[in-house]
């Protein structure tokens, strides 16, 4: 027998709702992580000082970090409708909602890759400047592998964020726990319902934090 706090959920619709949510934010975690570590990385390269040292194009790139972080996500998503409908072919549902997710995250990310890149030890880099290592090298033997823990914990940061993203992208019909909760909770003014969404969002946030915390520490061999 149900208890009175599930007498208005429907389990399959909120099923369903959980999986919208996993599936967005899984998604959108992959092209920001992505994108961002190439956003991290240009701006780390071309500062002053940097293996690419180039004033303009770190301008250039910082400047457009700075402009999508300053963006709130819900603003954001309209101005995206027409890219997202040339891209997707539809501003309605999960898949319509990740091209706003990804660039709205993307750039939060890539500051947070950007300043684990510039923990590294200069002494190592320089090491490896010293015995001819190429760029590319340099990227993936040596700057990456040793900001790793940090990368990871800037990640898991990023998708709690990415979570509170695809429950306000529900609101315009993403899809989602958002949009479950706003269509047949708040607007419906059936507050169990609300509260349930809210429940299964935390539990969500708890196994992500979970996830990248044990990654980093596993990582992190200080």
């Amino acid at each position: 027998m149900q208890t009175d706090i599930f007498a208005n959920i429907d389990l399959q619709d909120l099923l369903e709702a959980t999986y919208e949510t996993f599936y967005m934010t899984i998604l959108a975690l992959i092209g920001t992580g992505v994108f961002g570590v190439m956003l991290g990385l240009l701006l780390y390269l071309t500062m002053k000082d940097g293996i690419w040292q180039n004033k303009y194009i770190n301008l250039i790139v910082a400047a457009i970090v700075n402009v999508f972080r300053a963006i709130p996500f819900i603003i954001l998503i309209f101005l995206l409708f027409p890219f997202t409908d040339f891209l997707i072919g539809t501003i309605r549902g999960p898949n319509a909602a990740l091209p706003a997710l990804i660039i709205g995250s993307a750039p939060f990310y890539g500051r947070l890759v950007e300043i684990a890149l510039k923990e590294v030890d200069k002494g190592v880099v320089e090491a490896a400047k010293s015995m001819g290592a190429k760029t590319r090298t340099i990227i993936f033997r040596v700057l990456l592998p040793e900001s790793m823990p940090a990368l990871v914990s800037g990640l898991t940061v990023t998708v709690i964020a990415l979570i509170g993203y695809t429950a306000m992208a529900g609101i315009i019909g993403a899809g989602g726990l958002g949009n479950y909760a706003y269509y047949f909770g708040f607007q419906r003014r059936d507050w169990d319902v609300l509260l349930i969404c809210t429940i299964v969002i935390v539990i969500i946030v708890f196994i992500f934090q979970f996830i990248g915390d044990f990654i980093t520490n596993k990582l992190d061999k200080r």
